[in-house]
């Protein structure tokens, strides 16, 4: 990559002898290795059946890596163009169950540390992150979730440019886990299955009033709007969000039945002011502690027997343990961001008082929509680049294909839980689901 030079400076000159041993002693045991490439441009273990190169242009990293012993490393190295992947990118990410499965014995490690230490130490002053995304990691966050880290956490996740997601999302600008009735369909047809999924989950009828928390660019209250007839009202906490989102309704037609505003959930105000309430992709960012405070929020603002859509990713396990994927998370993509497991998301909705009646798993279904992302970011390389930098597409790249190699292997989970404001009496949905895969919305089933 031309640009890639220029994007990480000189890199001196060295043996090469140590470096490979070590990575040969890190990749031993591969059914199939990558090839390898070193910063002098020679090239190891060139194979036509290799799916990858890794490309390694400072030996630093080498040393790096052998004695501080962070995955980290590989990911800020990747972001810094210090490292580079020719060829199948999912296939490199893989190295990661690779090095969490090597067992080295400690003759071995001496031998390591011994190569390690022939390699010259980083040069912090000739190797630096460029000036965009990736020098802004988000070491200040510490998972207070008072409004003021939120609105910067969320700011740091979808201020980056409005131009930028529009180079990669659908036509309708979704942020959020698409709904495939079919695998051949297009990312653009997917995200509108998915935006009408969530409207007939909700019942939605012409007049109701409708909040959506964590709006987005607007697409979700827009076509209730337009399609179901609804009084919308969406509330963000992204100023780049509000400002795409309220051009959108301008250009529309739509003033009159949608509104966005720049709000935190706590802000809210009133009583049983919504018959319906969506969260789509966003009790993520609330902190796990916040749960019970959001949830409390939501049920205020409904009306009784009212139904709440919360739609999130979940993790596999309880909590949200440091590890190096959490880390990585919240120091790169997501700060603040939390994860627990769906039964502990269930059971918090319950204690608040909603009674569940319909849970969606759709981990295939992200899956499938992280890889669209990736290949349209990949397509639109250039462009992306000039946007946001080389180290803001970087890390876009790798986070998103992590993850969709994640929800493949079952390590993450996403899911729509439907429930409603408890209220004695009252059942708020149909006796079957037949009207949500009808070919067009049946509203005439009764209360």
């Amino acid at each position: 990559m031309n640009s890639t030079k220029a994007f990480i400076g000189s890199v001196p000159s060295t043996d090469t002898e140590p470096a490979l041993r070590i990575l040969r002693r890190l990749l031993a045991g591969m059914e199939k290795p990558p090839a390898l490439r070193l910063w002098n441009d020679t090239l190891h273990g060139h194979d036509t059946a290799v799916d990858f190169t890794l490309v390694v242009r400072d030996p630093s990293l080498l040393r790096q890596l052998v004695v501080a012993r962070s995955p980290l490393l590989l990911a800020d190295a990747y972001f810094r163009g210090v490292l580079d992947i020719e060829g199948d990118l999912y296939g490199a990410l893989r190295l990661k169950n690779h090095f969490e499965s090597i067992q080295l014995s400690w003759r071995d490690k001496l031998a390591l540390l011994k190569d390690a230490l022939m390699l010259p130490a980083p040069d912090l002053g000739e190797i630096k992150p460029d000036a965009g995304f990736a020098s802004r990691v988000a070491r200040r966050f510490a998972h207070r979730h008072s409004r003021h880290s939120d609105r910067a956490a969320i700011s740091f996740h979808y201020d980056v440019s409005n131009k930028f997601y529009g180079l990669w999302l659908d036509e309708e600008r979704v942020y959020s886990c698409a709904y495939f009735e079919q695998p051949s369909d297009s990312l653009d047809t997917a995200q509108r299955n998915k935006l009408e999924h969530v409207c007939r989950k909700l019942r939605l009828r012409p007049g109701e009033r409708l909040l959506d928390i964590g709006c987005g660019w607007g697409a979700l209250v827009c076509w209730a709007a337009r399609e179901h007839g609804v009084h919308a009202h969406g509330i963000t906490l992204s100023e780049r969000q509000l400002e795409y989102a309220r051009e959108r309704i301008r250009i529309e037609g739509l003033q009159d039945r949608v509104t966005v505003e720049l709000r935190d959930y706590r802000d809210l105000e009133g009583e049983g002011v919504y018959d319906k309430v969506s969260s789509i992709g966003m009790f993520e960012h609330v902190g796990l502690r916040n749960l019970p405070a959001y949830y409390a929020v939501v049920r205020r603002m409904l009306k009784p027997g009212g139904l709440f859509l919360n739609h999130g990713i979940t993790h596999d396990e309880e909590g949200w343990n440091k590890t190096a994927a959490t880390e990585f998370i919240n120091r790169y993509v997501f700060p603040d961001g939390e994860l627990d497991c769906i039964s502990n998301i269930q059971l918090g909705m319950e204690r608040a008082g909603f009674e569940i009646h319909d849970v969606e798993g759709l981990r295939p279904h992200y899956a499938m929509t992280l890889r669209h992302w990736v290949h349209r970011l990949e397509a639109q390389r250039d462009a992306a680049i000039a946007e946001v930098g080389e180290a803001a597409y970087r890390v876009w790249r790798l986070y998103m294909a992590a993850c969709a190699l994640e929800f493949e292997a079952g390590g993450s989970g996403i899911y729509q839980i439907l429930a409603s404001n408890r209220h004695p009496g009252k059942w708020p949905v149909p006796m079957t689901r037949r009207d949500l895969y009808r070919s067009r919305p049946h509203w005439d089933w009764g209360n």
